[in-house]
């Protein structure tokens, strides 16, 4: 029997999905204890700048009284700061600090290494194989997502969406 497009899609989707809970699951270990949402906020104001705690609260799922305390604690620990908004000096932006860059990069490195260990005890023609495979596939995910060229292979740091 032929497959039609929506079984095709749903295919591909739950296949994506194992293959990104895999990695993000893996990649976490690197992240020594801070929970998927710390780091995901961290990455998102590593790729974008400062942000309106409203607009990072709806933008990570979290109601903004959680959301505030993460900032708080992030405040805390030097990774962030809170800015003036130059279009409105009475709002204030969520900011990285430079701690939180060079978090983000160290974290970064981390995982790199941990997927480099991953690919050093596979063949080298499976390694090959998943170079083709990611450099065909990124572009369409990038896509996918509506996601800039430029700001998909800036150095976030954060771990991949899941």
């Amino acid at each position: 029997m032929d497959e039609t497009s929506e079984e095709g899609a749903e295919r591909v989707a739950a296949a994506l999905h194992e293959l990104t809970t895999g990695l993000v699951r893996h990649l976490m270990a690197t992240w020594q204890g801070m929970s998927l949402t710390t780091a995901a906020t961290l990455g998102k104001l590593g790729r974008e700048g400062p942000i309106r705690l409203t607009t990072l609260a709806a933008a990570e799922g979290v109601t903004q009284p959680s959301m505030t305390v993460l900032v708080q604690r992030l405040e805390a620990q030097g990774l962030a700061s809170r800015v003036s908004d130059p279009e409105d000096g009475r709002v204030r932006l969520v900011a990285i600090t430079d701690a939180g860059r060079e978090l983000l990069a160290e974290h970064r490195r981390a995982g790199d290494a941990r997927l480099a260990e991953l690919l050093a005890r596979l063949p080298e023609h499976d390694v090959q194989v998943l170079g083709v495979a990611v450099h065909t596939v990124m572009p369409i995910v990038r896509r996918m997502l509506g996601t800039d060229q430029r700001t998909a292979t800036k150095d976030s740091g954060g771990p991949p969406a899941a």
